[in-house]
């Protein structure tokens, strides 16, 4: 019994601790936004999807990849360089002259030596480091996630990815702790991560001239990581509204089927 007591009693005291960590891991909810391409006959919003590439491209992309995306994909039907002129992507000149910007390492050559030269459209998103360790030792034991898929792999989508760039600057809890080389952002679930503030005022200049405010840069960010995600959708939106136009045909004619067969019946 006395053995029995001691256990209710550990078991009791490790959920008391537990009880602060548990409350700070509750996350806000994020915040609601409009996103274009919303609904079942929502699209991306082109000029969006290219200031959001820009800031992937400046910010974003010194520590998290597009492991899943080629360089060709912005040129795709549906991406945010896409040119009908162009229906072959690795042809189209503004993706090609992006591809250009990049090295990549090649090879062997003829001597079996590895070499650098400029990239092509073909050519995949360069990992911002050579391998995993290098990674988690850069940001202080912390791996960056990988970007192609993170606005379907994190509940709450596009609402989330933006209320976190934009989440910092609350106070911090008086129950958390936040050790040096971390950040609190209530968005995030525990409340403590290792990325620091990224979207400041003026951090990039748009292309197109638009303000760079933070929460500009977050929605169009946001945006790009939406198609990243799911580059296709709006083909797949297009299909589905044909299947339904289809299927609306095909129940019409079956029902004047259905009427002229039936109407030669007595009743």
């Amino acid at each position: 019994m006395n053995m029995l007591n001691r256990l209710l009693i550990a078991v009791a005291g490790a959920a008391a601790l537990a009880g602060p960590a548990l409350a700070a891991e509750e996350a806000h909810a994020p915040e609601p936004h409009t996103w274009a391409f919303e609904g079942p006959f929502g699209q991306y919003d082109k000029q969006a999807l290219q200031r959001g590439f820009q800031v992937y491209q400046q910010v974003c992309s010194v520590c998290h990849a597009l492991d899943f995306m080629s360089l060709r994909n912005l040129g795709e039907e549906g991406g945010p360089f896409y040119d009908p002129e162009y229906p072959n992507p690795n042809d189209n000149p503004i993706v090609r002259a992006i591809a250009a910007e990049y090295m990549i390492t090649d090879g062997p050559d003829e001597f079996g030596e590895m070499f650098e030269r400029a990239g092509r459209p073909a050519d995949d998103f360069p990992h911002p480091y050579p391998n995993e360790r290098a990674a988690s030792a850069a940001n202080g034991g912390a791996i960056p996630p990988n970007l192609s898929l993170i606005v379907k792999a994190r509940s709450g989508g596009a609402e989330y990815i933006r209320s976190l760039l934009l989440g910092y600057g609350e106070e911090v809890p008086e129950d958390l702790n936040v050790r040096p080389g971390q950040y609190y952002n209530p968005y995030f679930p525990g409340g403590v991560l290792a990325m620091p503030p990224q979207l400041y005022e003026g951090l990039v200049e748009y292309a197109d001239g638009t303000e760079a405010t933070p929460e500009q840069m977050a929605h169009d960010v946001t945006a790009f990581l939406a198609w990243a995600s799911e580059p296709h959708m709006e083909a797949r939106k297009s299909m589905g509204f044909m299947v339904l136009i289809y299927l609306f045909i095909v129940c019409v004619l079956v029902w004047l089927a259905y009427r002229q067969v039936w109407s030669r019946v007595q009743h």
